[in-house]
């Protein structure tokens, strides 16, 4: 492993796929093709929904909210992926690979938080449909989207932190395709179950709470459909819950079995396709399932292709 004179290098070479660099090209292809998809398809939920009266909704809301996390989120590391799979120079500055990870981190946990919001936005409409309008004011709505914000923030700013003040004791080397804590704190040296310990814990809070919250408003949810009397109803509330419990699947599976187990644990390639899952997987389907699965959603995307066209 390379080693310079600083416990903190002046810049860290992202060293990828370099045992396999016949992997690069078509993962570069990929990405090239998946990356601006993934973008359009956000942009369009972002549109419809503040373009048409009838998306005008809390649901619609946070809606959009997930559509700018994605965007951000995706952006946040394939620029980064697509220069290490795309470049012989795979390099990137201490103080680049600091300002990526707050970003990447900041918005995985909004992300998390913000699926609790959206189950408890379902929970609301369908258990409580005579409060809901009442209960998901658009003060309510702000307030919630702000702690969801905040509370990313805080978790990107408590764990990058801590990791940034481990010794690297001048390994400069990252086995990775983007800069991520587990992978900074197994390169680390020193005493590191501390900070192995605080991720977990933290890590709980931001990722198994939200979804014991998410479980249980499902729980409430499902057995408010079956009570549902009109088959129309019932069909309607399965079709909108049943796309976040898709997107809450894609996002949660990974994260857990990337962030709940010691970083010291996880094999090599581990954060590279999770990372690449993230930022290819993730945000390019999202927009999928809420378009094919919700036909209001569907309607107004239909609507604005045909203004578009007809205005040409």
């Amino acid at each position: 492993m390379t080693l310079v004179n600083e416990s903190h290098p002046k810049e860290f070479i992202l060293l990828g796929f370099a045992d396999r660099p016949w992997l690069e090209l078509p993962l570069f292809v990929l990405l090239l093709i998946t990356y601006p998809m993934a973008l359009l398809g956000n942009i369009a939920i972002i549109l419809v929904s503040r373009l048409d009266p009838r998306l005008h909704s809390p649901m619609y809301f946070f809606l959009t909210n997930l559509s700018f996390l994605d965007m951000c989120y995706t952006t946040s590391i394939v620029p980064l992926m697509l220069s290490c799979l795309g470049s012989s120079t795979k390099i990137i500055s201490y103080t680049a690979c600091v300002v990526q990870l707050y970003f990447y981190s900041t918005m995985g946990g909004s992300e998390s938080l913000l699926l609790a919001t959206m189950s408890f936005d379902r929970y609301v409409a369908i258990c409580r449909p005579l409060h809901y309008t009442l209960l998901m004011n658009q003060r309510t709505r702000l307030l919630l989207v702000s702690i969801v914000w905040l509370g990313g923030m805080a978790f990107s700013f408590s764990e990058v932190t801590m990791t940034f003040q481990l010794p690297l004791c001048g390994h400069n080397q990252l086995d990775h395709l983007v800069c991520e804590m587990p992978v900074l704190i197994k390169t680390a040296c020193g005493e590191k179950e501390v900070n192995e310990l605080a991720l977990s814990v933290v890590c709980i809070f931001i990722l198994a709470v939200p979804l014991c919250l998410i479980l249980t408003s499902y729980a409430y949810i499902g057995r408010a459909i079956l009570k549902m009397k009109s088959s129309e109803g019932r069909k309607k509330a399965f079709g909108t819950c049943s796309s976040h419990l898709i997107v809450v699947l894609l996002f949660y599976g990974p994260a857990f079995s990337m962030y709940l187990q010691p970083p010291s644990s996880i094999s090599g390639d581990q954060p590279k396709f999770m990372a690449l899952f993230y930022g290819v997987v993730t945000p390019t389907l999202n927009p999928f399932i809420y378009t094919l699965r919700n036909k209001d959603v569907k309607g107004a995307l239909g609507s604005l292709v045909r203004g578009i066209f007809a205005s040409k």
